[in-house]
């Protein structure tokens, strides 16, 4: 048994929004809230800059090397499909209700590429995502 096959996918996501809100905070951001789950949808960091609210997805992936290989490049962003943004959006709608947020807002993805035998990872921050 490798060191890949020992983590579960929850493992894996969590470490991966760890990671995600250690590169945020170092960014300036304020994380305001984590794992805010609905039956219909999750959104993995609530966090704010410069008073905006940010509502954060995280896509993290094991992979043998950081390098980018033709053959084996995996873009964890392309797991952000249309289904993810609908329950995605549901989620935040229900969020910003809930809390009474009337702050501007965006949606922001943040890639985690985690090579476990090197013990390194590549974090990618993708801003402003259009539903």
């Amino acid at each position: 048994m490798t060191v890949l096959q020992n983590f579960s996918k929850k493992q894996i996501g969590d470490l991966g929004e760890d990671l995600a809100c250690k590169f945020l905070t170092k960014k300036g951001f304020v994380v305001v809230d984590r794992n805010y789950w609905k039956k219909f949808g999750e959104i993995d960091i609530v966090a704010k800059k410069d008073r905006v609210i940010r509502f954060i997805e995280v896509k993290t992936v094991l992979c043998k090397t950081l390098e980018l290989v033709d053959k084996e490049y995996y873009r964890p962003e392309d797991n952000v499909h249309t289904q993810k943004l609908k329950r995605l959006a549901r989620a935040i709608e229900t969020y910003i209700f809930e809390k009474r947020i009337d702050d501007f807002f965006q949606i922001d993805v943040v890639t985690v590429r985690i090579d476990l035998s090197g013990r390194k990872a590549k974090i990618q921050f993708l801003e402003n995502v259009v539903l």
